[in-house]
């Protein structure tokens, strides 16, 4: 199997930068730019998983098996993501922030999980797998600094 292209690497470091500004920026001192940072860090965690989903319906497409059940688990189990995104970024309008938060770790930690089983059955490529854990730690320690860190109260001053 080839390497993992170099940009697909870039790409996917630059797109953890909205997770650490943002991140950084929902726990600064003025609450009025903290809770419209917070919103924005959701938002963007939810586009993320939204976008990490779509990826495996490209595969399914892509994929040269047969097996039926293993094709509709794969869009289901993306469609599934996809619909959690969207809770993510609905549900801070109904109820208090952090619990979209936990969805949101949680949905990572998910995904990445199921995208581990996917790659011991042959159904991922080795190489996206490690690049899916990288990203998947940062982004998550972060929604957990984020998370923690607000519940605590703390802000940070920069």
């Amino acid at each position: 199997m080839p390497p993992m292209p170099v940009l697909a690497i870039l790409l996917s470091i630059l797109g953890l930068v909205p997770f650490i500004v943002c991140g950084l920026a929902a726990l600064g001192p003025d609450p009025v730019t903290a809770t419209r940072m917070l919103t924005t860090l959701i938002d963007y965690a939810a586009l993320v998983l939204a976008f990490s989903a779509g990826i495996h319906w490209g595969f399914e497409l892509q994929s040269p098996q047969q097996n039926k059940v293993v094709g509709r688990a794969r869009l289901g189990i993306a469609a599934a993501a996809l619909t959690v995104a969207w809770i993510a970024i609905v549900l801070p309008i109904v109820t208090v922030a952090w619990l979209t938060l936990v969805i949101l770790i949680a949905a990572y930690i998910g995904a990445v999980l199921v995208e581990q089983e996917a790659a011991k059955r042959g159904l991922m490529p080795p190489h996206y797998l490690w690049l899916r854990w990288g990203f998947t730690i940062i982004a998550a320690a972060m929604l957990v600094t984020v998370l923690t860190l607000h519940l605590l109260g703390q802000t940070v001053v920069f």
